[in-house]
């Protein structure tokens, strides 16, 4: 491990109890003190069941507070891996009575905490509000952490049901050129949601809850008629509905039901001069009782940090002026054109 120290800065060494959680702590050869150290731009050394931490005071102590919070984290019996050093990273530093009172969602497969500040505020959210909008980039886990509440709620008897919808725009619903089934026509829009609820129960418990009708996942077209009653209830991709399809969902709401609608207003493929649903909801209905808005941003991304990165340089290329866009075009195709 490397890292550059002045006169300036501190330096302190944090011991811990249990030998046994040190490999997972420090990592494979030390993976997990260095992606600290590379991150706060600190400088670590292990030995035995010490760490050396030295760097800038404000630095240092966000590093202690990081590898404590991760320590008490195994000391619980959960696991601890590069995902999980980059959320202790984004969550920033907490004693213990913040660290337990961080929301958590229980599942069959897995205990799911928050990864980063705005994910709290969903998870906390989602179990205040009747209707939740999660609005934000991929990767920020809107409808991860949608389904895994669901989960929860229908483990502990709180709910009967789980549906999860996706408009399927990509085919404008109308799927008969697709090949096979219903089933296998609408299944390649609904997959990302059959992927979570696999992150979330045993795979048996899937398909025969899938077979019960106690989970259902369809396409939005199929909510027409229908009130849901004791239901958790999912729209995903919400940016590429219509303001009428959009009505049409929230107004499914049934009594004892939770609704969470999640989407991406900067990745809207609806026919151009077509107004999305998502923000004609969030233009009426910002300001009732009962709902909550989060609005996650490149920084809650928690997937493969190049992910941010894409995010981030995306949005810096839709904020650029057209005619900077296009002299950039320019210069590329030359550049290419030359080669």
């Amino acid at each position: 491990m490397t890292g550059q120290t002045s006169s300036d800065d501190s330096r302190i060494t944090r011991e811990f109890d249990d030998n046994t959680l040190l490999q997972m702590l420090f990592g494979p050869h030390n993976t997990h003190l260095d992606r600290i150290e590379q991150q706060l731009g600190v400088a670590m050394t292990s030995r035995g069941n010490a760490v050396t931490i030295s760097g800038p005071p404000a630095r240092v102590d966000e590093a202690r507070a990081v590898l404590d919070g991760l320590y008490l984290r195994l000391q619980r019996g959960f696991p601890v891996d590069a995902a999980d050093i980059d959320a202790a990273l984004r969550m920033g530093p907490a004693d213990e009575s913040e660290t337990e009172q961080r929301p958590v969602i229980v599942t069959r497969k897995r205990h799911i905490q928050p990864r980063s500040p705005m994910q709290a505020e969903y998870m906390q959210a989602m179990e205040r509000h009747e209707l939740v909008f999660g609005l934000g980039p991929a990767g920020t886990g809107k409808t991860y952490l949608a389904v895994a509440r669901a989960v929860s709620m229908m483990i502990k008897g709180e709910v009967d049901r789980i549906i999860l919808s996706r408009p399927a725009v990509e085919a404008g619903e109308r799927l008969g050129f697709l090949p096979g089934d219903l089933r296998e026509k609408v299944d390649p829009y609904l997959r990302p949601l059959y992927d979570a609820l696999h992150d979330m129960l045993p795979g048996d418990q899937v398909a025969k809850k899938l077979a019960a009708g106690d989970i259902e996942v369809a396409p939005l077209a199929f909510m027409r008629g229908r009130t849901l009653g004791s239901s958790f209830i999912i729209l995903d991709e919400a940016q590429n509905t219509t303001p009428v399809q959009m009505k049409m969902f929230l107004t499914r709401l049934g009594e004892h039901s939770r609704m969470v609608v999640t989407g991406d207003l900067s990745q809207i493929d609806l026919p151009p001069g077509t107004r999305s649903g998502l923000q004609d909801a969030l233009d009426i209905l910002g300001g009732l009782t009962g709902i909550g808005v989060v609005r996650f941003t490149d920084r809650d991304v928690v997937r493969h940090g190049l992910v941010t990165r894409i995010v981030r340089a995306y949005d810096a290329h839709d904020r650029m002026p057209r005619a900077v866009k296009q002299s950039a075009a320019g210069q590329a195709t030359g550049r290419k054109e030359k080669l």
